[in-house]
């Protein structure tokens, strides 16, 4: 098979002292390397830009002063002009005046977004040194895609304001020296899996898959194994690639022995990349269509936001609702779940402090009202953030929230096996009011549960829950009328004998034990007397028993909600 060249785009973003080491890159950059350049670096409007003659005297590279239109070729190297925004489509370079009324411009930031969507994982984002916080949401995006990311070290760079604030993302792969980042760059491109075919499996052993879901169970508590296997191999190849390991076996030695590339790996896995009101058009119809229809006359509007990442989307969507609130309904109080399963996220969203690169994602308004300026950056202010509990939870594992009126669930389920989407999706139903919202992402399907809600946005998949609909939970179960060996014992539900009674009674049994083992936590039910008369689910983890036998009579002793639960399954 012959396999097409894939090029790679680097996006050089620089400002205060990134002269110089932008000259060092190239001095130690090859001189017949097959990349593309492009160089954003923050100019001077009123002064003419020296660079290309300044760099010529490094490299024999072409130069080139960016024009709008402009094709872009392997071996050459881009250079934006002053009082331009830089943006790439398909491979061609597009210039746009700078907004003289906006008082934040972030090139960087614009440029690398526009890569990662035209180039995906064949983009690579370099931060040199600069004042600010400049291209700390590009390469966010960059990493979201796939791509490569590169930072200047703190002891080197002039001004260590644009390195520490991508840095403190803990999204960056290497953190060099200029001088010492093209033979990095070398080395990733000329990994030996690039030259495998695109789609080609980097492994079909299972059993090494297995071992690393192992490893890394054992370290997080975390089993990825419910993930979707192409998810877990992406991550692998660029680990392979970046520590410059030829084959799996060598790689599932090293992370053996390497509690570092363990956590690496776990972070990798886990990665969420998100910013303010991402995709503007979807929350524009979530605020038109969706917030003003929230039940406000119990005076208490219940949000559950899962995969909640570093909290940009859980602010979005409290600053609309407590916007509408504002206005409409001054009554009524906002209680919001944030939750996620990375313990470094939770703890990120939870502070509530973001860069001064929000400015650009947030509407002015929105920015005076519920951010207060801090050095570095902006703090949600205390009405907002006392509205949201945030918390860590295994949405796959841990029992769901409930009586909810919105769950926003956006860009998580692409990383399951289509098995566990339907499972949550299930219980999202279940978690939701009569007539609640369910806010998915937009690459996402709600699958074999499509009857159970109503469609507000095909293209933004927003949904309203259905009155009336089954869970395949139910589907799924065994229950056909045989009788309980309960039943039999003597010491079953109501029935005694192998009446219609008795049968009735063993297939709610059934049900309610389905149920319990799919919502609940690990659990111990006590009688009156605090015998343990049954266990759900795992509980070895908290308790150790002694061997023998329990009372079977759980139905008379579960929760009024949980019966109530089972009899809206039926």
């Amino acid at each position: 098979m012959e396999i097409k060249k894939q090029t790679y785009y680097v996006a050089i973003g620089a400002s205060a002292g990134g002269l110089e080491a932008i000259e060092k890159f190239f001095i130690n950059m090859r001189q017949d390397a097959d990349l593309i350049f492009i160089v954003i670096q923050h100019l001077s409007p009123n002064h003419k830009s020296l660079m290309n003659e300044l760099l010529a005297r490094h490299t024999k590279m072409p130069i080139h002063v960016i024009e709008d239109d402009m094709q872009t070729l392997p071996g050459n190297i881009y250079l934006i002009p002053p009082r331009k925004n830089l943006s790439i489509f398909h491979g061609k370079l597009y210039l746009e005046e700078i907004d003289q009324n906006s008082k934040l411009n972030l090139p960087i930031d614009r440029f690398f977004r526009s890569l990662a969507i035209d180039q995906e994982d064949h983009a690579i984002g370099i931060i040199l040194s600069g004042t600010g916080t400049d291209g700390t949401l590009g390469i966010r995006a960059i990493k979201e895609k796939g791509g490569l990311l590169c930072v200047q070290s703190e002891e080197s760079a002039k001004f260590d304001g644009m390195p520490l604030s991508s840095i403190s993302t803990g999204l960056v792969d290497f953190i060099l020296p200029p001088e010492e980042m093209p033979q990095a760059l070398i080395d990733f491109i000329g990994h030996p899996h690039q030259k495998i075919a695109k789609g080609t499996p980097l492994t079909d052993d299972m059993d090494l898959l297995t071992k690393i879901t192992l490893i890394i169970r054992d370290y997080s508590g975390i089993d990825f194994s419910y993930y979707r296997k192409n998810t877990i191999m992406r991550r692998l190849e660029r680990r392979l690639m970046i520590n410059q390991i030829a084959g799996i076996s060598e790689y599932v030695e090293l992370l053996r022995q390497s509690d570092k590339e363990k956590e690496t790996l776990y972070r990798e896995i886990l990665i969420g990349v998100t910013s303010f009101f991402r995709d503007s058009e979807a929350f524009e119809v979530m605020n038109k269509l969706v917030i003003p229809n929230l039940n406000y006359e119990k005076k208490l509007i219940r949000v559950w936001l899962t995969g909640c990442s570093t909290g940009e989307e859980v602010y979005s969507i409290a600053m609309l609702i407590h916007q509408y609130m504002r206005g409409n309904q001054p009554d009524c109080e906002l209680k919001i779940f944030a939750t996620d399963i990375d313990r470094y996220a939770i703890e990120a969203a939870a502070s509530g402090f973001y860069s001064d690169s929000v400015a650009a994602d947030v509407d002015p308004n929105l920015l005076r009202i519920y951010f207060d300026k801090r050095e570095g950056g902006y703090q949600i202010n205390e009405s907002i953030r006392k509205t949201i509990v945030f918390a860590s939870h295994n949405v796959i594992k841990d029992p769901p929230f409930s009586k909810l009126d919105l769950i926003v669930c956006r860009n998580l389920f692409i990383y399951f096996k289509p098995e566990i989407q339907q499972k949550l999706l299930s219980r999202f139903y279940f978690s939701l009011k009569t007539d609640g919202y369910l806010f998915l992402g937009s690459s996402e399907s709600l699958g074999e549960m499509e009857q159970a809600f109503k469609t507000i946005s095909t293209k933004w998949k927003i949904y309203q829950a259905k009155q009336g609909y089954r869970s395949p939970l139910i589907k799924e179960l065994d229950i056909s009328p045989t009788r309980s060996p309960l039943v039999n014992a003597g010491e079953g539900l109501a029935g005694r004998e192998g009446t219609a009674s008795s049968v009735n009674s063993a297939r709610m049994e059934k049900i309610l034990m389905a149920a319990m083992k799919t919502t609940m936590p690990p659990s111990v039910i006590l009688d009156k007397n605090d015998d343990i008369i049954h266990v759900i689910n795992d509980v070895n983890g908290f308790l150790s028993f002694r061997s023998g036998r329990f009372s079977n009579n759980i139905y008379a002793n579960v929760t009024k909600d949980l019966g109530a639960f089972i009899g809206n399954v039926l």
